[in-house]
């Protein structure tokens, strides 16, 4: 299937990873253990270390990543140009089953993509390498927009790793806050391969239907979305959240199995503010995207 078919994971990116690491753990989260990563710049490129490192939280549908700059003096893979604009999401990566199919697609609508991005690195210090195949939109102004396929994902997504005192078990809504709507929807629409509609309060709503297996090998089909918003609107769904600058990727909708008690109980004692679709930490506690347990 040459569509992507789900939000895979989104990636909160920092200077500062052990400052983040530690507000996600407050949350209640399971974090996957620390890992550098490598990969190829171009597609026939020899493989190198990069500058970045990670730690995850894994979901039984999609993940969050955490991604940091913690070795200035190697490739930054882009990092250092997103935390310019602003510490917080840069990062939203759709799910595809098959890359070159993507990858075929994306050539015949004009896109000037040279080929298949490849990326690996470690589950955790000494252990397996996983792998993806990763196909960016070029100089998206919103952020690193790709489709990914895990070619790897039995270890990716590891049992270990995935007991959240918060009750999160999926990512299922990403909210983007734009100057103008219309493009940037059509911008992803031609990534993904999937229309939008209007959103019920202002801008667009892209949904991605799902597949089984599809955002992890314990992932329902799940539909999920992203809600392509006007930043005059952007309170009305994130009270209190503003941009600091446009494009911005502004919070994250993660579903829980409990709608949200333990997430209520695990997070008292921050500043947490009820948003229309669940209880909300405000960015300045979750590393710069708000964060609604719903």
């Amino acid at each position: 299937m040459s569509v992507a078919t789900t939000l895979d994971h989104a990636g909160i990116c920092t200077a500062d990873l052990p400052a983040l690491v530690a507000a996600w753990e407050r949350m209640g989260f399971a974090l996957s253990p620390f890992a550098r990563q490598s990969g190829k710049r171009t597609p026939d490129g020899a493989v190198e270390a990069y500058g970045t490192g990670n730690r995850c939280a894994f979901l039984e549908h999609g993940y969050i990543e955490l991604l940091g700059l913690v070795d200035p003096g190697l490739f930054s893979n882009g990092l250092d140009g997103f935390l310019a604009r602003y510490t917080g999401a840069h990062i939203l990566a759709f799910g595809i089953q098959d890359a070159e199919g993507n990858l075929e697609r994306l050539r015949r609508g004009g896109l000037p993509i040279p080929g298949v991005s490849w990326l690996q690195r470690p589950v955790e210090e000494g252990g397996p390498i996983a792998r993806f195949a990763r196909l960016p939109f070029p100089d998206a102004p919103e952020g690193r927009m790709q489709l990914i396929q895990h070619l790897t994902p039995e270890l990716v997504w590891d049992r270990r790793w995935m007991a959240h005192r918060n009750g999160a078990v999926s990512l299922e809504a990403a909210i983007l806050a734009v100057a103008d709507p219309a493009q940037t929807t059509a911008r992803l629409s031609q990534l993904t391969g999937q229309p939008a509609r209007p959103d019920p309060l202002a801008g667009f709503v892209l949904t991605l239907p799902g597949a089984l297996g599809g955002a992890g090998p314990f992932s329902p089909a799940l539909p999920t979305h992203l809600r392509i918003l006007p930043e005059a609107v952007l309170g009305q769904v994130l009270p209190g959240v503003s941009a600091p600058t446009l494009p911005f990727i502004a919070g994250l909708v993660i579903r829980t199995n409990d709608q949200g008690q333990a997430a209520r109980a695990v997070l008292e004692g921050l500043p947490v503010v009820q948003a229309p679709d669940g209880i909300m930490v405000p960015p300045g506690h979750a590393g710069g995207a708000a964060v609604v347990f719903a």
